[in-house]
């Protein structure tokens, strides 16, 4: 009985799992058309190019409300007129750390003097000034000290971060007590009425002893260049590209800079410690600081990118997933339109295209190395002697034929 009943069951389950297959999987109803329409511009969507699918990307990304610097400041809890300045002691450990690197780097192999006898032998040298020659290079053992920390909002016209027109500007104070030397020796060569009619040896050592004055920090951040206003700024292709985010740093007007001139004039009987030379080449020197870094010029150094990358991860046993990451990466950019851009905008001048010469030069080095190595493995053709072919181990005794000898 119990097996007839079991047999039944058996036969029962097996109509029903035929009967619910037959119906909903032979006689199912097709799926709507919108479902249809949705998996085929999926598909197409992973099939198109980037450039396409730009719009689509955008739409995702929800739209973030406008950084102004009052918000910023609240949300970072940050009173501008009751915080008092901060002491920077550990920014001041991470630049001696860096300043000592540099130091040794620079102290290795001759590094810096090779720099230094190039660039000032290079071609903006005037022709009156024989080969400069560096005597004596001391880059100092004392470091920087940053205090007085601050952050105040600065005014300004054609600012993107404010709302008002206005951007957040670190203040801070930086003094340097030390001992920085560039020795140099040269030649002035009277080259009138004719080539080297009179030649004066000149010997210089200039030291920084003191620098104190007030640093400006601030970010400037990416944005969209304006529209242009007719068809041939289009065709320059590198006015539609968006400037990158820069970090902008200058001085205060009321810096201090102490210099101190050693010279030494003539071959037989030489003037030591010239004043007008010392006063010619240090008011040369704040010339120059004036007019790079002292406000209201301003100097901009180009971020890099900080999003975290596979490739300059370290301290890791995955090194050898770097390249695919990085392939990875580089294939979100373009679908972000970082394709597009580089297509529509001056792509020869950017830093792309730089990258893109390189590695067509390493990959024409390699097959010019693979050509020559196939060439020297190939065998080499054997010459073989006549019969009764002598060879000439040395000229001794050969004679030419007639009065040669």
């Amino acid at each position: 009985m119990n097996a007839l009943l079991a047999f039944f069951l058996g036969q029962f389950s097996l109509a029903v799992l035929l009967f619910a297959f037959i119906k909903f999987f032979i006689f199912g109803e097709p799926p709507p058309p919108s479902h249809l329409v949705r998996r085929r511009a999926s598909s197409f969507a992973l099939r198109r190019p980037p450039s396409r699918s730009r719009t689509k990307f955008t739409s995702v990304l929800r739209p973030t409300p406008k950084i102004t610097t009052e918000s910023i400041l609240s949300k970072t809890f940050y009173n501008v007129s009751g915080h008092q300045p901060e002491s920077l002691d550990w920014f001041n450990v991470l630049v001696a750390q860096a300043l000592a690197q540099l130091r040794e780097d620079a102290s290795q192999d001759g590094a810096i003097l090779k720099s230094l006898n190039a660039v000032l032998n290079g071609e903006h040298k005037p022709s009156f000034v024989g080969d400069i020659r560096v005597t004596e290079i001391s880059l100092g053992e004392e470091y920087p000290i940053f205090s007085n920390c601050r952050i105040i909002p600065v005014e300004e016209k054609d600012s993107v971060a404010g709302e008002a027109g206005s951007r957040l500007q670190a203040r801070l104070d930086v003094d340097l007590s030390d001992c920085i030397t560039l020795g140099v020796e040269t030649k002035l060569v009277l080259n009138y009425p004719k080539a080297l009619v009179a030649v004066l040896p000149v010997a210089l050592a200039v030291s920084v002893e003191r620098f104190s004055a007030t640093l400006s920090l601030s970010f400037i951040p990416s944005a969209d260049p304006p529209a242009p206003k007719d068809d041939s700024s289009k065709e320059g292709g590198s006015g539609n590209s968006r400037s990158p985010t820069t970090l902008a740093f200058s001085f205060q007007p009321d810096y201090r800079l102490d210099i101190s001139v050693r010279s030494l004039v003539g071959s037989r009987s030489r003037l030591q410690d010239v004043p007008k030379i010392a006063q010619i080449v240090e008011a040369r020197i704040h010339q120059w600081f004036d007019e790079r870094c002292v406000e209201p010029r301003v100097q901009q150094i180009v971020l890099p990118n900080l999003w975290p990358r596979k490739k300059n991860t370290r301290g890791g046993d995955e090194d050898d997933e770097a390249i695919e990451e990085d392939m990875v990466d580089e294939l979100a950019e373009r679908a972000n339109g970082g394709y597009d851009a580089m297509q529509d905008t001056g792509y020869e001048d950017s830093l792309e295209a730089r990258m893109a010469a390189e590695g067509r030069k390493i990959r024409e080095a390699e097959r010019k190395e693979e050509r020559e190595r196939r060439a020297r493995d190939q065998p080499q053709p054997t010459l073989r002697r006549r019969p009764g072919h002598k060879s000439l181990a040395s000229a001794e005794g050969f004679k030419m034929p007639g009065h040669f000898e």
